[in-house]
């Protein structure tokens, strides 16, 4: 019987990293139905409610975080980096593989430590080779990071993967920049793109935006206030724009700590057409986008999923992996950064995004055929490169 484990930030309230995990069990439980599953994750109740299958906790300070503060807080994280390694080897060796699907693992365009996510990341890498199960990075996301003891820990977990792919050609590219060997690393589709595709409904006129609690990324800790009032100022600036057109809007989100932000939105713009439901996965959110005409949005799977529906799409995003996927679909002339909004320019890419709605649209479903042959190949290679290696 094939033992196949899965690790990362999952079952926690990000719907793209849950997403890229259902893909891939969709694959593991049609080829593999016998298999024996496993989780190492952030939320494991969640995943053993889900799927039927055992969760351990990524980290064991994370049960304990609710019940202390100040220094037993510090004296219990300190204990808890000390024990996740020997809890970590005594997870890993119960599997033949263990796959961490998709997810920008390897990045931190977003606010991240070395001794969170990487920390667990290179203990995974670690105690795999000391076990001789095999690890295999499925179309991940990277990033050049540019905090040296993040980038250390990074690369050294990278390093140790028994199999990596990578999302788009830029991941594999800033791996290669911060030293890394790619040269076996093949490029195939984000994982999300093997979901399952909505039903498609009428048109309605809605427009839907996509909003984050952005604050920048690890560069930008010293400015995040800045940076998210002038996001938020323009988002607001523009769901204003459409209630005034009369238009219907629908607000998505994309993990849990975005949840305050549609309420905000929704106070800024008093009496307008707005509705802003609830969200439980990717699947989910891609039934409400078959309700809208354009999606703008800033998070990544955001972008995907209004992509993956062949709606036309501006992207108000928060890293170069926004763009690469916008250029590979065809839009990347429809970019911006979160960062530095630039309102104007949204209203007139918003204008011909609505003009050239069709064409776009047309282009959309092409790019998407290709895309699902290519994520197709993606896991006929894990077959063939790491499972059935390490069943033989």
């Amino acid at each position: 019987m094939t033992r196949i484990g899965f690790f990362g930030i999952l079952g926690s309230g990000n719907l793209g990293n849950d997403g890229s995990l259902d893909s891939v069990m969709g694959y593991v439980r049609e080829r593999y139905p016998d298999a024996q599953l496993g989780f190492l994750a952030m939320g494991p109740e969640q995943l053993a409610a889900r799927y039927g299958a055992p969760a351990t906790h990524l980290q064991w300070y994370e049960p304990h975080a609710g019940d202390a503060t100040g220094l037993r807080a510090a004296g219990l994280k300190v204990l808890g980096k000390l024990l996740d390694p020997l809890r970590t080897w005594a997870w890993v060796r119960g599997f033949d593989v263990v796959i961490v699907p998709g997810m920008g693992v390897l990045e931190a365009t977003l606010p991240l430590r070395p001794w969170a996510l990487p920390y667990s990341l290179l203990w995974l890498g670690v105690t795999a080779r000391l076990t001789g199960t095999k690890v295999a990075l499925v179309s991940v996301g990277s990033d050049v990071v540019r905090k040296r003891g993040t980038r250390w820990v990074i690369t050294r977990a990278a390093r140790l993967a028994h199999y990596r792919s990578f999302r788009d050609e830029h991941s594999r590219e800033a791996m290669r920049r911060m030293g890394v060997d790619v040269r076996g690393d093949e490029v195939f589709p984000d994982l999300a793109f093997g979901l399952d595709d909505p039903e498609p409904r009428p048109s309605t006129g809605a427009v839907g935006v996509g909003v984050m609690a952005f604050h920048g990324g690890n560069d930008d800790r010293a400015r995040a206030d800045e940076i998210n009032r002038a996001y938020l100022g323009a988002v607001k600036r523009f769901v204003r724009l459409l209630a005034d057109e009369g238009r219907p809007i629908r607000l998505f989100t994309g993990d849990v700590a975005d949840d305050e932000v549609p309420a905000e939105i929704v106070a800024a713009v008093p009496g307008a057409d707005i509705v802003a439901e609830p969200l439980t996965s990717l699947q989910d959110l891609m039934r409400q986008m078959a309700a809208v005409d354009v999606v703008v949005a800033t998070r990544y799977h955001n972008v995907l999923c209004a992509l993956k529906s062949a709606k036309p799409t501006i992207s108000l995003g928060y890293a170069r992996k926004n763009d690469v996927l916008m250029e590979t679909m065809g839009l990347g002339g429809f970019c911006q950064s979160a960062r530095e909004p630039d309102f104007d320019r949204l209203v007139a890419q918003f204008r011909e995004l609505e003009d050239r709605r069709e064409e776009l649209g047309a282009v959309l479903k092409e790019r998407n055929r290709v895309v699902r042959e290519r994520l197709e190949r993606q896991f006929a290679t894990l077959s063939e490169s790491v499972i059935e290696r390490s069943r033989a």
